[in-house]
């Protein structure tokens, strides 16, 4: 895993314009590749610069290619960091968001000195609910967060 950069533009207009990502997580409004640049710059890049950390490019070790993101957010409408992961469909069911959300709970446990990390996910997202049990998070309650103001699910990992 690694930082984003402007760089990631083709791979980040590739991912958020997935079916799932509009589904589960919302359409973005990212039509072009200025576009997905100005959302790495606004998003990850300027978190990374206000809070020290973000969501994070994910890679295939061997050739480097990215197929995912993950990483820890810290929004001004939730009191808690939250995590995050969305991965490309042609990568699921291998593992890898597994493999990097388990490094990044341990990341903000020992690094951020992090007690409680949430989550928020759609209702009807199955495949993400899994994957936050299995790391340990248990559904809390349901909340709205802008800008859809859609009832979304928190899950929450206490140390």
């Amino acid at each position: 895993m690694r930082w984003f950069d402007p760089g990631d533009a083709p791979f980040v207009f590739d991912l958020v314009n997935q079916p799932s990502w509009i589904e589960y997580i919302g359409d973005k409004g990212i039509k072009t590749l200025q576009d997905a640049i100005r959302y790495i710059e606004n998003g990850p890049v300027a978190m990374y610069q206000r809070v020290g950390f973000g969501l994070y490019a994910v890679e295939l070790k061997v050739s480097g290619e990215p197929i995912g993101m993950c990483g820890l957010i810290k929004r001004d409408t939730l009191p808690d960091v939250d995590i995050g992961f969305a991965f490309l469909p042609a990568f699921w069911r291998n593992g890898y968001a597994f493999e990097a959300a388990t490094a990044v709970m341990s990341y903000g446990r020992t690094t951020l000195a992090l007690d409680r990390i949430v989550a928020i996910l759609s209702e009807g997202n199955h495949r993400s609910s899994h994957l936050l049990e299995k790391l340990g998070f248990r559904f809390e309650r349901k909340v709205t967060q802008p800008p859809r103001d859609a009832t979304l699910l928190l899950y929450a990992s206490s140390a």
